[in-house]
């Protein structure tokens, strides 16, 4: 008789296969009295056991990397101000701390953001827009809101100097995800989608622009429109959204005096009239990149920082590390913001795969908020952009700031993990 006479046929094999596993195996037969064992969801292909993390660990690396960064700039930017009349009464190691301070806050804060449902985000997001708004207003009441060079941009809370245009720049990524998940059925009507955002958009940038901080505003108004862009909105309603808020600003421009000398500076920053005055800041930043060349003074050896550069540990932070780290330094900082930027739009876009819109604009929302900020920043201190008071996201000095950027990218931290939990079978 042939071997294949005695092997048995497959359907045998099936039967004596589900008898094993109702228990009902007999002995003698080449099959176990207990139901047969079973892995599910191993990787059987090498000796490792497999494991999926819950979170995006090169996320948490970049962010805790710049955060880092930002700290020991800081430090090295601030030590030698009190040598200045004006910071007389303050230690060697007091913005420092502060910023130390700052950043332990966040991340504590960051941690409790992360057990957040991103349900719960959506759900609250219309109500974070409207305290936004009550904060921006109550900046602006005389005694109430701290003025500085001016501008009255900060309520003082004892530990940190709240700075409630940042607190906007999070409600309108949340507020305005939350809208085009409303309005996603007419986002092809002009005045029924975009006209009530465009609304919101015109009040926030009014109580801006009374403090004034006009960078703020350009921040929030490209955070606004990326969304709508992002959410579907048509686009010739796109590019004639741009055009308008183009002009608004060329009249802002053209209507204020010394907005308009900062441009003029701007396109001639070494003009004697210019370099003493209005183009001070960018000319003395070009001095500190020119002097770092390739690889920098080296830690702790600027000299622009030492009262040349005024606010070198807050706008122009970039133009410290250029000087003391060099081009080799800069560009490990403009790779990191590249990096982190990229690593949030596909957090976005696997969000949107999974058919949670809401979740990944907010997510391409952030993108938008530390590419835009981080590019203007940036610009700023290599002169290409005119001289605009922005700080340098997650490594400026700035307590709400740094607070508000750490929320925000734990908020991106657990989109991931939403997204990571669904397709493992989950549910968010």
């Amino acid at each position: 008789m042939s071997v294949a006479a005695n092997r048995p046929s497959p359907l045998a094999w099936l039967g004596r296969a589900v008898r094993s596993l109702r228990g009902q195996g007999q002995q003698g037969d080449g099959t176990e009295g207990g139901p047969l064992p079973v892995r599910d969801f191993v990787n059987v292909s090498t000796a490792q056991p497999s494991r999926l993390m819950g979170f995006d660990q090169p996320l948490v690396w970049v962010t805790l990397g710049l955060l880092l960064a930002g700290l020991i700039m800081v430090y090295s930017a601030t030590i030698g101000l009190p040598d200045s009349p004006r910071f007389a009464n303050y230690a060697p190691t007091h913005f420092v701390m502060r910023h130390l301070l700052s950043i332990v806050i966040a991340i504590a804060v960051s941690a409790v953001v992360t057990q957040i449902p991103m349900a719960t985000w959506e759900r609250i997001a219309p109500w974070l827009f409207v305290a936004s708004l009550v904060l921006l207003i109550l900046v602006l009441i005389p005694h109430v809101g701290k003025v500085v060079y001016g501008a009255r941009r900060w309520l003082p809370l004892g530990i940190m100097n709240f700075q409630p245009s940042e607190l906007a720049k999070l409600a309108i990524v949340l507020y305005a995800s939350d809208y085009m998940v409303r309005k996603m059925d007419v986002k092809e009507h002009f005045f029924r989608a975009v006209a009530p955002m465009a609304v919101a958009v015109a009040v926030v940038g009014l109580l801006l622009l009374a403090e004034p901080d006009m960078g703020a505003f350009l921040v929030i108004a490209t955070i606004a429109m990326s969304i709508l862009f992002l959410g579907g909105v048509n686009g010739r309603m796109f590019f004639l959204i741009t055009a308008v808020l183009i002009g608004a600003f060329m009249l802002m421009i053209s209507l204020s005096p010394w907005r308009r000398e900062r441009i003029f500076a701007y396109l001639d920053p070494w003009n004697e009239k210019n370099a003493l005055g209005k183009a001070y800041q960018l000319t003395h930043s070009l001095i500190a990149f020119g002097r770092g060349e390739i690889f920098g003074e080296g830690l702790g050896s600027s000299l622009e920082k030492l009262h040349y550069l005024p606010e070198a540990h807050t706008d122009f932070l970039l133009a410290v590390i250029g000087e003391e780290m060099g081009f080799v330094g800069v560009a490990a900082v403009i790779i990191a913001f590249f990096w982190l930027v990229v690593r949030l739009f596909n957090i976005g876009r696997q969000a949107i795969a999974l058919d949670r819109v809401f979740s990944g604009l907010v997510a391409q929302g952030v993108a938008v908020w530390m590419g835009g900020q981080g590019f203007i920043n940036m610009g700023v201190n290599l002169g290409v952009l005119p001289t605009k008071g922005l700080t340098l996201p997650l490594m400026s000095f700035g307590g709400s700031g740094v607070l508000l950027n750490c929320i925000a990218l734990a908020i991106c931290l657990r989109v991931d993990m939403e997204n990571r939990q669904l397709m493992r079978g989950g549910r968010a």
